[in-house]
């Protein structure tokens, strides 16, 4: 066994290194004792797809978009997955790099020290709890309009409108959530491959039907090449907003390098797996935007995408009159799977950069202990389980328009982590940029084109949101509530990564994982 300052080349195997404090194993990677070799490029692929949760996110997003930029929302969906691309090849070549499960965290911290890594750290973990509480909202609601329908009693279905109700499901949810994801991410390996391929296969069915039935009501459209033309938003900021929830139905595919540690050929594996998602989520988008449009249209009442009264649940509205009252029930099924697959698959990223960052000293230490049996980071599994249980009732009973506000912040910090990562990958490769025009295009070019364009949308979305017209229309003292969640949680995070640096001055002098120095303990 030799210690090396060196990236880990294919067919490296990496051991663990105890996680011992201070800088005397070299500022390098730490083990964490995470169960490895147990997912695979399939099991990878299937993770992402599941953590971004597609048939969710076009119910909760078909509508809003609309609403945004019309007909071309389409394009902006297409618009969307370039800059996830871009930062996907960023991904791909840091984790080849340094295969480490804190991900942006590590990585950042790597290339722009400990300050700027812990705030992209925070932003990743902020991001995640806020959708871990809109997956468990949309998993309640459907839950109920899904027994509503098969016992055919509308009173049941009605039940979701009952604030205690909704929210004592949402956190049973949660709560059994929390308990799979405690124990490993192989225990449910068959039920999340089940789960996402009832998913696909329902869309697609939908997405047939929608295209077959169009002209069958009033405000259906014949398909347009022009809706593929981002150009054709009216404003800088109707596009900005809609990319901003264009990037937030993408959110997740990361999850496949969260995973990294635990994966067959962690150097490059979990990258694979990450295209390989993101490839499968922009098809699944790209046909059904195209299909409702086609059969329902843009406008502001009836079936309408563009109707304020059901934009937050387009498919609970078009189930019905698309797919008749016995596959409708399908559809139901499809997007509560999704919610609840991707609820329990979207703690791997949470507890696992939660893990990392308490290993590399940047937060508490409580939360570096894995579970010996489930190889698991088990207590900052359940932390993130209490923080999303919370942060769901507060606004719940805070704001009636939480779901649609904390979408819109969500893509704020989403266009925060990731650009910030992209970056972090141009920085950290800069000396071999020269070396070939491939390590140029995916190492420099590439991630920075994507970074510059998340950071475009959060420089605006930041400008935008300020209104209290932005996302839902609320506001608390005048200000939109959206730039109060967006900004009051990643103003949190400053404040927290000051009492941190009290409590641990080691980390943020660089002493504990410094920059540049990947040293992993590799095979001989």
């Amino acid at each position: 066994m030799t210690q090396v300052e060196a990236r880990p080349q294919a067919g490296d195997t990496v051991r663990d290194v105890p996680a011992t404090g201070g800088s005397g194993d070299g500022g390098g990677v730490r083990g964490k004792g995470l169960g490895g070799n147990s997912v695979g490029l399939m099991g990878g692929a299937v993770i992402g797809i599941s953590t971004v949760a597609p048939v969710y996110c076009l119910t909760s997003t078909l509508g809003p978009t609309v609403s945004e930029v019309g007909l071309q929302m389409p394009a902006i969906f297409l618009a969307g997955f370039l800059p996830m691309l871009l930062v996907a090849f960023a991904y791909r070549e840091l984790n080849k790099a340094v295969p480490d499960c804190g991900t942006s965290f590590t990585w950042t911290v790597k290339a722009f020290g400990p300050k700027v890594g812990w705030m992209c750290g925070w932003g990743l973990l902020v991001a995640t709890v806020v959708v871990l509480s809109n997956l468990a909202g949309v998993a309640t609601s459907f839950f109920w309009l899904t027994a509503g329908e098969i016992t055919g009693n509308p009173d049941i279905a009605a039940l979701d409108g009952n604030k205690a109700v909704h929210i004592l499901t949402t956190l049973a949810f949660v709560a059994a959530a929390t308990v799979v994801s405690y124990r490993g991410i192989t225990a449910t390996k068959w039920l999340q491959y089940a789960l996402v391929g009832l998913q696909l296969v329902v869309i697609v069915l939908f997405a047939a039907m929608a295209v077959a039935k169009s002209g069958e009501i009033a405000g259906s459209l014949s398909f347009s090449w022009s809706w593929m033309n981002p150009f054709g938003v009216e404003s800088f900021a109707a596009f900005t907003a809609g990319l901003s929830l264009s990037i937030f139905i993408y959110w997740g595919w990361d999850t496949c390098l969260s995973v990294n540690e635990e994966s067959v050929g962690s150097a490059r594996t979990p990258g694979r797996a990450a295209i390989l998602a993101i490839i499968v989520i922009v098809s699944s988008y790209l046909m059904v935007s195209i299909a409702v449009q086609m059969y329902a249209g843009i406008g502001e009442e009836g079936l309408g995408l563009g109707n304020p009264d059901t934009a937050d649940n387009v498919f609970a509205t078009l189930a019905g009159p698309i797919m008749g009252s016995g596959l409708g029930i399908l559809l139901f099924l499809a997007v509560l799977a999704s919610a609840a697959a991707s609820l329990q698959t979207t703690f791997i990223p949470v507890a696992r950069t939660a893990l990392a960052m308490s290993t590399y000293e940047a937060f508490p230490p409580a939360f570096a202990k894995v579970h010996p049996v489930h190889r698991t980071p088990g207590r900052a599994t359940v932390v993130a389980g209490i923080a999303t249980g919370v942060f769901y009732t507060v606004m719940t009973l805070v704001s009636e328009n939480v779901l649609v506000d904390t979408i819109y912040a969500l893509g704020l910090m989403i266009c925060f982590y990731y650009a910030i990562t992209a970056f972090a990958c141009v920085w950290y490769f800069r000396r071999e940029l020269r070396r070939s025009g491939r390590d140029l295009l995916v190492k420099g070019i590439l991630p920075g084109l994507g970074g510059m364009m998340l950071g475009a949308v959060f420089l605006q979305t930041l400008k935008d949101m300020w209104d209290p017209a932005y996302g839902s229309g609320s506001a608390v003292f005048g200000v939109g509530s959206v730039f109060v969640i967006g900004v009051g949680l990643l103003l949190l995070g400053v404040v927290l990564m000051f009492w941190m640096r009290r409590r641990s001055p080691a980390f943020f002098r660089g002493e504990v994982l410094t920059k540049e120095t990947p040293a992993l303990v590799v095979a001989d």
